[in-house]
């Protein structure tokens, strides 16, 4: 179990890819701290990302499963060598507990990464190890 006081320090995605996590990831406050097509790291606060009755919105952890799962499948595509991008097929997630302060993180690993089809899963923990969610994604690798 892994557990976090503070965010780890946030990766800079536009020097490491060239490209940002995206607009919604952005307002979310998305941070990435480790990454590769096989496992990488990221979190996004609670507040800002809450549902009516104050705790993590559901879709908040599914935003943060498949942008993790999406970006470790274009670095995949990418250590190929294929032009194109990735696209997410298929996202499934099972909410297990409600984050209610602080901030969520997301461990990602490779489930399976072939040369048109990627898989993997994220799970969701707080700051405090406890298991919040689990999201799975599967991406279709397009050649362009």
């Amino acid at each position: 179990m892994t557990t976090f006081e503070t965010r780890p320090p946030a990766l800079d995605l536009e020097k490491l890819l060239g490209v940002d996590a995206g607009a919604l990831a952005m307002k979310m406050d998305m941070q990435f701290h480790e990454l590769s097509a096989e496992y990488s790291v990221a979190s996004i606060p609670v507040e800002g990302n809450t549902q009516s009755y104050g705790i993590m919105h559901g879709g908040a952890y599914v935003v943060l499963g498949e942008s993790m799962g999406s970006i470790a499948a274009n670095i995949h595509r990418h250590n190929l060598g294929i032009a194109g991008h990735a696209v997410g097929i298929e996202v499934n997630a099972t909410h297990t507990g409600s984050g209610k302060s602080g901030f969520v993180v997301g461990v990602c690993r490779a489930v399976h990464l072939g040369r048109t089809l990627t898989t993997h899963e994220v799970a969701i923990s707080d700051q405090n190890g406890k298991r919040l969610s689990t999201v799975r994604i599967t991406n279709l690798i397009k050649a362009g």
